[in-house]
């Protein structure tokens, strides 16, 4: 029955539909669409597995991507998100009814590393709804798709306009829409085209110049969809269609 269940979950999945489960039954948030190598999720209660393409998510899990790692994940909603190698993302809370929207709830916590996203439904219709949390500042977004990388002396790889490594502190760049970064020392708009820095928890968020932002980039094997090109990627495109 329990494979079953799961079975139906997924077809509706793919048709942007879900099923209706007993109350308090868990359910998946997410699944894998693309992977390039290790990458393991830590659940509410502390049990850890391996993930594959189409491993579910669940709210509550820990990922970890290991080095040279990139995973894509799709939302229930059509959310999508792109991890960096070495990153750490809780699903804090994800809540989704095509029927409901006044339940709408998607919060990510980035511990470490980096990412791309891409809104779905819920940030098309309830944008005060989703909220990423990073060490620095939380990210509220404008229908958007932008890229965050927390750098804490790990960023040497990530390539810059000046050649040397990022400064510590969380850096976003926005490719369509607009984010909102706030902490304790105020908020800041970031539209799409910006880059913005946040060096700590208490230093005001800033636009910087383009020469001195960092571009969160992913490989297009796992940003961009066979066939169209579109997907997750760097460039002007919020449309994606996971394989």
């Amino acid at each position: 029955m329990k494979n079953a269940t799961r079975w139906l979950q997924a077809v509706l999945f793919a048709l942007g539909l879900a099923l209706v489960v007993p109350a308090g039954a868990a359910e998946p948030v997410a699944r894998i669409t693309h992977l390039s190598g290790l990458v393991t999720a830590k659940s509410a209660t502390g049990a850890t597995r391996s993930l594959s393409v189409r491993s579910e998510i669940m709210q509550g899990d820990t990922l970890t991507t290991h080095k040279e790692t990139y995973v894509r994940l799709k939302f229930m909603d059509d959310a999508e998100v792109v991890l960096r190698p070495e990153s750490q993302l809780v699903v804090s809370a994800y809540a989704y009814d095509a029927a409901k929207p006044q339940g709408d709830n998607a919060a990510l916590n980035m511990l470490r590393g980096g990412l791309r996203a891409v809104s779905g439904l819920i940030g098309k219709r309830n944008k005060d709804a989703v909220s990423y949390t990073t060490p620095t500042a939380t990210i509220g977004i404008r229908g958007t798709h932008f890229g965050a990388l927390f750098c804490n002396n790990d960023c040497g790889g990530v390539p810059t306009v000046s050649g040397r490594p990022p400064p510590n502190g969380l850096h976003v760049d926005v490719t369509d829409g607009a984010i909102s970064v706030r902490n304790g020392g105020g908020t800041q708009l970031i539209n799409s085209g910006q880059f913005g820095f946040v060096r700590d928890s208490t230093t005001p968020p800033t636009v910087v110049p383009p020469q001195q932002g960092v571009q969160v980039t992913m490989p297009p094997s796992i940003s961009q969809n066979q066939g169209t090109g579109k997907g997750v990627a760097d460039s002007k495109d919020n449309q994606c269609v996971a394989q």
